[in-house]
């Protein structure tokens, strides 16, 4: 028995269970001679701690200031109390507690110190792709409740062998209560089929599989590869022939693919990577991260037609390491894209596979740990020197965003594209995985599975549901059919105040605060019944009111302008008052239509006569769609394959060093940009270079967001300005805009947590319905 002088009750709350912290208690206490007890709980994690009243400090100290890298602390609560007498320090039995609930680890990337394992020949997991620990491997894909513990996880059917028992454990062990932990003599292990062929009575197994999926990758087939959150197609991404056969075969006519690279020095070879990049790629969280593309790349350009940038990323599990190890006959970097057919959710399941990707690949590499959660890769890029998320998934979700209030459970349902979902709880914002385009049965499926999923892990009972004002989308008619289902309150927000109150929460705004809120993107149902997306918001947390946007035009043919911008295009230059001359790309393309498949009525007639009744050609504001016309009017782009592909090429096309200007209007409520467009025809037929006139319409725009604010500013006061909308996922714009403000003594956010497109609308839908009901 110790001689006690101080005691005290700890709970932990945030990130701190599956990342080695009850090991690191129980050494912080040995250390410092206390006596007690640590227990991992539903509500975070209990200690017990008795000691000089010095080390109780010091342990107390020491939780902030040395707690486990993966650890995230959110709060600790100290209730000091009389000693009780323990004589030794114990890790004591896990504990459930009804309705209790704690954050939850994204998945991690394999650790320093198991990659060297992975590749010592003396070491009994030597080439073992499932190796972990507790500082590394899956989490959120593998858990199916809390607390943490193996049998709540997907790995609760592999019995631990005497080794592994050994080591989970052993307090001074890393594998201390690692839930993943295994190895070749009792865990998951690795195999390969063939597509299309008689399969033989043994697959190649272990390495065996690894080494024969590496020649048919050199070979340049495809294979489907079962990873933490799903499947990947992979091929050669040095191989144009590969990558333009993945594409067929995957439906994906443009859209970009991310590629792995080995090593840091394979990917700094072929992309240009500054520090805050490298940072990023190394990091646990290891997303893909948008780079611009060296010359003399090796990487193939049918990697991202139109593009002069790669999304790029390092391997992240054991797996992809030995893939992807270096040989002089392999592919010095992999295509890595979702296993799926395109618009359709990522495969999970083996049979799933099997049964959707068969045509798509030549063989599969799987395993049989199961996936409980599909979670696409995060995408990010550097704005600023920090992080600029594009898509927010595996590494970073579940973690949840801090908020600067304290929230009832809400149900967000977020919108139609790039959807994610939130759950609020307490001051946390729970901010689902990337689930996808809500365009198909498949994926509205996940849709549900997911908000099922996180209201078991989070203990989360909606007592409210906020929902985008589309009456269409698919997220919409799920929260309207729930509320009405479950006797709830629905909150509809409006889709661009929801863009701007996901900054102001990841920005702390104070809840009365009004800043101006610089909304633009592609679609978004408007209060007038239009479609909206080019807006000037004085927005608070509770309300808005929109100060300008846009000039309306027509957008002929609805949604299916949206995929054919020469229709827009043919729709500003009637609203700029130009005639529709032969020479304009967007007119020649529609005459082209005409000799490819006549119909009873020419494009050109039928598009204006849309243009003239308004049947099927909604009023717009969006700047999306803007970005469309001027890509069509250049001759860049008349038709796309997939979001927002003119905008991302014709800002891939400009000349960077190029700053001439167009004059625009500035009207009341409204900002009149059809004597740019009467400018472009101008330059065209000039002679100025398409490159030259992209460039001159961003530096435009920047400078017409720059004056409105100064006016708004003026009028109003208001010194914040927030820029949110999926639009300012372009750099050039964004970066420019940025800097006029700035040198202007504005106070200006942008998103440093969720994405600035629809995946992070769900969070502003939460925070804007439970600051309007609080103001009534």
């Amino acid at each position: 028995m110790n001689d006690v002088q101080s005691a005290a009750h700890v709970h932990v709350t945030g990130i701190v269970q599956g990342v080695g912290f009850r090991p690191f208690i129980f050494g912080l206490a040995e250390r410092l001679h206390l006596y007690g007890w640590v227990q991992n709980t539903a509500a975070g994690v209990d200690i017990e701690i008795e000691g000089s009243q010095q080390e109780v400090q010091s342990f107390l100290d020491a939780l902030w200031e040395e707690a486990p890298p993966l650890a995230h602390i959110d709060d600790i609560d100290v209730q000091p109390h009389d000693p009780t007498g323990f004589g030794t320090f114990e890790i004591i039995q896990s504990r459930g507690t009804e309705g209790e609930y704690q954050p939850v680890s994204p998945d991690v990337s394999i650790c320093e110190d198991c990659l060297r394992e992975l590749f010592n020949p003396t070491d009994r997991r030597y080439r073992y792709p499932f190796i972990n620990c507790t500082n590394c491997g899956p989490r959120f894909t593998i858990i199916k409740d809390i607390p943490y513990d193996r049998p709540n996880t997907t790995m609760a059917p592999f019995t631990m062998c005497a080794d592994c028992a050994a080591e989970y454990h052993d307090p001074h062990n890393r594998r201390f209560h690692a839930q993943p932990v295994a190895c070749p003599n009792c865990g998951p292990f690795v195999w390969l089929e063939l597509s299309g062929v008689d399969q033989p009575e043994e697959f190649p197994r272990a390495e065996d599989a690894i080494q024969a999926a590496r020649k048919l990758l050199a070979e340049g087939k495809i294979l489907a590869i079962k990873g933490l959150g799903g499947f990947h197609l992979a091929c050669d991404a040095t191989n144009p022939e590969a990558v333009a056969e993945l594409r067929r075969r995957k439906l994906r006519v443009d859209k970009a693919f991310a590629v792995m690279f080995p090593s840091l020095k394979e990917l700094e070879a072929n992309c240009l990577v500054g520090a805050v990049s490298r940072r990023l790629l190394e990091s646990h969280e290891r997303p893909i991260v948008i780079l611009d593309r060296r010359s003399g790349s090796l990487v193939a350009p049918e990697i991202a037609p139109g593009q002069d940038t790669i999304g790029a990323m390092l391997p992240y599990t054991p797996l992809h390491y030995l893939l992807l190890e270096p040989a002089s006959w392999f592919p010095s970097a992999l295509v890595m894209t979702s296993g799926n057919l395109s618009e359709e959710p990522i495969a999970i399941d083996n049979d799933e596979a099997r049964e959707r990707l068969t045509s798509l690949v030549d063989g599969f590499l799987f395993h049989n740990r199961a996936i409980e959660t599909r979670c696409d890769d995060s995408v990010v890029r550097v704005i600023h020197n920090g992080m600029y998320p594009i898509r927010r998934s595996r590494g970073y979700a579940p973690f949840p965003i801090r908020l600067a209030w304290q929230l009832p459970q809400i149900l967000a349902t977020g919108a139609e594209l790039k959807n994610t979902f939130c759950l609020t709880r307490d001051r946390y914002a729970f901010l689902s995985h990337h689930i996808g385009d809500l365009e198909n049965y498949e994926t509205f499926q996940a849709f549900e599975k997911g908000i099922q999923h996180y209201q078991r892990l989070f203990r989360v009972q909606p007592e409210l549901i906020a929902y985008d004002l589309h009456p269409d989308y698919l997220s919409t008619r799920y929260a309207l059919e729930r509320a009405e289902r479950e006797n709830l309150p629905a909150v509809g927000v409006q889709h661009h105040h929801a863009h701007i109150a996901a900054c102001m929460a990841e920005h702390h705004a104070p809840p009365g605060e009004q800043v101006i809120g610089v909304s633009f993107d592609g679609t978004g149902y408007g209060e007038d019944g239009a479609i909206w997306g080019g807006e000037f918001l004085l927005a608070s947390l509770a309300s808005f009111q929109r100060a300008s946007h846009l000039n309306y035009v027509r957008l002929p043919g609805g949604d299916k302008a949206i995929k054919e911008p020469w229709r827009v295009a043919l729709s500003w230059l009637d609203a700029a008052g130009l005639e529709w001359e032969d020479d304009l790309p967007p007119v020649k393309w529609a005459q082209t239509l005409v000799q490819q498949l006549p119909q009873p009525m020419s494009p050109l007639d039928a598009v204006r006569q849309q243009i003239n009744s308004g049947v099927n050609a909604p009023y717009t504001s969006s700047l999306g769609r803007l970005f469309d016309a001027v890509a069509s009017l250049i001759g860049l782009r008349q038709v796309v394959n997939y979001e927002a592909q003119a905008a991302i090429e014709l800002e891939a096309s400009l000349a960077q060093h190029e700053f001439g200007l167009y004059a625009f209007e500035i009207q009341p409520e409204v900002f009149d940009f059809t004597p740019v467009l009467r400018s472009i025809v101008d330059d065209m037929r000039n002679g100025v270079h398409p490159t030259q006139i992209a460039a001159r319409f961003h530096n435009t725009l920047a400078l017409a967001v720059h004056e409105i604010c100064r006016e708004l500013r003026s009028s109003h006061g208001i010194q914040r300005v927030v820029l949110s909308g999926g639009v300012w996922q372009n750099k050039t714009l964004l970066n420019r805009a940025y800097n006029m403000l700035k040198n202007d003594d504005f106070e200006v956010c942008v998103h440093q947590q969720v994405p600035a497109n629809d995946g992070g609308l769900a969070l502003g839908q939460a925070v804007i319905a439970y600051h309007r009901l609080q103001s009534g």
